[in-house]
């Protein structure tokens, strides 16, 4: 039946008919998840479609279930050249070049990077002047002024929440994923792609793959798992105040020269729905990850942790030094009893102290 449908898909994408290709290779993969084929072809269609981030995710899986399947490849490398992502576009098309040395197309494409990655570099080293003037009327040429691309539309209703505010020099994204284990989330960096791919037990996967407002630095970003989300940090190309998240909604605009007074605000929250508590929501955040439940050792930990951050500074002096002289054995937080006084060792009841010698 999966053959049957992609079969017919191949048909509409030959009639060009590419909107009918992409659900009927979607169909086909419903009922064949595993098949690397069906997900290159989609990339094919959703390419005709100008759904550029689409066809990179559907190459990624392809590549993914078949690593030697040339094709993937060159699906991902026409599309990320689209989204003039050169780098990572020349690095997939040079694995396809491998696994497929007599396919003249790679070479060729490959060739085509190197041109447009050289311009790409001569535009920066003409258009970023040495020092920014403090009052320059000259906006520096930012990824904003490069011809719109179309992007597919938003799902209605997302499954994971997710919020961003931002610092001179990165980009902080959280997705409100609670309960996620660290295994089931794979997250990928562009030169200005984004690819979230988060498994969720019993339901799909939940995807984000937005093609960002500005292009970073893959090799500086990194993200981190939390019980109650997931936390991406992506590290600015530029020093430029990114007007969103993804590519193509307003224009950058550059620091203010006064450094000093930039650090010293709080970061900015960019968002559509006006009067958001930002400070209510990290209350809240805290203590989903206070209240969360803990067992053993973590548990025991997180008890003496919370004692220590509460006390004062007699209440300290007492708890380190009670623990330090009783070898571990003693824990105070009254300075009056401990403070004059050393702290003997007290082992547990039924067990017996003894001194080693080195």
């Amino acid at each position: 039946m999966a053959k049957e449908l992609a079969e017919k898909a191949k048909e509409a994408f030959l009639d060009d008919d590419f909107d009918v290709a992409v659900d009927l290779y979607s169909k086909a993969i419903d009922l064949d998840p595993n098949c690397a084929a069906f997900f290159a072809d989609r990339a094919q269609a959703n390419i005709k479609l100008l759904n550029f981030t689409e066809a990179v995710a559907d190459a990624n899986k392809a590549i993914e279930l078949e690593p030697t399947l040339a094709k993937a490849y060159l699906r991902k490398g026409t599309a990320c050249m689209k989204l003039e992502e050169y780098t990572t576009a020349k690095a997939a098309l040079e694995k396809g070049a491998s696994v497929a040395p007599n396919e003249s197309k790679f070479e060729k494409m490959i060739d085509e990077c190197n041109l447009l990655i050289a311009e790409e570099e001569k535009d920066l080293v003409q258009q970023v002047p040495p020092s920014l003037p403090s009052s320059s009327t000259t906006p520096l040429a930012t990824a904003a002024d490069a011809p719109p691309v179309p992007s597919p539309a938003p799902p209605a209703k997302p499954m994971f929440r997710h919020e961003f505010y931002q610092k001179p020099e990165e980009v902080v994204l959280t997705i409100f994923a609670k309960g996620i284990p660290k295994q089931n989330v794979n997250v990928e960096f562009g030169d200005q792609i984004l690819s979230v791919v988060v498994d969720v037990s019993g339901g799909e996967a939940y995807h984000f793959q937005p093609r960002l407002f500005g292009k970073i630095i893959p090799e500086k970003c990194r993200y981190e798992v939390l019980s109650t989300k997931v936390e991406i940090r992506l590290a600015k190309a530029e020093i430029v105040t990114w007007a969103s998240l993804e590519y193509g909604k307003g224009q950058a605009l550059l620091p203010k020269p006064n450094v000093a007074s930039a650090v010293s605000q709080r970061p900015v929250y960019p968002s559509s729905k006006p009067g958001k508590d930002w400070d209510k929501l990290e209350a809240e955040v805290k203590k989903q990850e206070k209240d969360e439940k803990l067992d053993g050792d973590a548990a025991m930990n997180k008890f003496f942790s919370d004692i220590y951050q509460s006390a004062d500074e007699d209440m300290r002096r007492a708890m380190n030094k009670s623990f330090a002289e009783s070898n571990g054995t003693v824990l105070s937080t009254n300075w009056k009893e401990v403070g004059t006084k050393k702290v003997e060792s007290t082992p547990p009841d039924g067990m017996e102290l003894k001194k080693w010698e080195y």
